[in-house]
């Protein structure tokens, strides 16, 4: 594909291996397993050049047979990906999807816990309109939390708008550590992402407006309460947006796509409502799927998530995680 300058949109994280079964129903009785790239970050980024903007994804995969492939599919998405590195010392992380049972994660050592401020020393962070990170990669590191200081801080001297999301994930954070880093970080970003219910469990936040008084900084905070809908805050004030009704088959990857709808609105300059609408729109999409990602790669005719059914046992209607 053509490359871009700079893309509009870079986004930052470690991307994994995706095993999620190809049907609605249970890793347990599951017997086809789709393959596919999954990571928060490299997540937007594919959202995003699916709405028609450019893209990147910044990472670091292993020297390995997973490495390589994460990055030719996400390539084959339209993202560009000539920032992307391979560590020979260390393995590409891995995860399973368990259609209403959770995700399992094995991530420990990965490559893209190596990563480090050296990897983003030669990408131009501040051409970009918009930088993209979250919450999970300074969890995965003592080098990875210095790689988002060093970001944080050069996006902050540029032009460029820094893009957070929370993403709290227990499961990496010593006990009791995340809450305050990762209130830090939002308060230093100029767009923040963040779930109700997780900043609930992180801040004690019970309404949209208390995760507003915890975090003033952000100049476009948007609080996503699950089913129920979405609110912007802003120098102009707040902005409610319902969520779409949604059979759900799987929540995961949800919030991702809900920031990349927004994030896309944003570039095309559309209005708060419009932000907020598109993101319920690319989030939905991405709920009644057991994959992180739902498109269509028009170049090979390749399938890169198909929207599934949702069991008849189990309906549920939610709103992205």
């Amino acid at each position: 594909m053509t490359l871009e300058a700079t893309p509009r949109l870079i986004a930052l994280g470690e991307t994994m291996m995706m095993f999620a079964p190809a049907r609605a129903e249970s890793l347990a009785t599951a017997e086809d397993v789709g393959v596919h790239p999954g990571g928060a970050e490299s997540n937007v980024a594919c959202h995003v050049a699916q709405a028609g903007l450019s893209s990147a994804w910044v990472g670091v995969l292993g020297d390995d047979v997973l490495g390589h492939r994460i990055r030719r599919s996400i390539e084959r998405l339209g993202v560009d990906t000539r920032w992307v590195s391979f560590d020979s010392a260390a393995p590409t992380g891995v995860y399973f999807k368990d259609p209403g049972h959770g995700v399992l994660y094995y991530r420990s050592g990965s490559a893209a816990s190596r990563m480090s401020p050296a990897t983003v020393e030669r990408i131009p962070l501040e051409e970009a309109d918009v930088v993209h990170l979250s919450g999970i990669t300074p969890a995965l590191s003592a080098s990875c939390a210095a790689l988002v200081e060093t970001v944080f801080d050069r996006v902050a001297a540029s032009s460029a708008r820094l893009s957070f999301d929370v993403n709290f994930r227990p499961s990496l954070w010593p006990e009791g550590a995340a809450a305050s880093v990762l209130r830090t970080l939002a308060n230093r970003a100029d767009i923040v992402f963040v779930g109700r219910d997780e900043a609930q469990v992180l801040w004690g936040c019970g309404t949209a407006d208390d995760v507003r008084v915890l975090l003033p900084g952000p100049g476009r905070l948007i609080v996503k309460d699950s089913d129920i809908g979405a609110t912007e805050f802003s120098a102009d004030g707040s902005v409610f947006e319902p969520a779409i009704p949604t059979e759900v088959l799987e929540a995961v990857g949800a919030g991702d796509a809900f920031a990349a709808g927004y994030l896309a609105a944003l570039l095309r300059g559309e209005n708060t409502k419009g932000r907020l609408r598109a993101g319920h729109e690319r989030a939905r999409l991405v709920l009644m799927s057991p994959s992180d990602f739902v498109a269509q790669v028009a170049s090979t005719g390749v399938s890169a998530g198909t929207v599934a059914p949702v069991l008849p046992t189990e309906p549920r209607l939610k709103g992205p995680a």
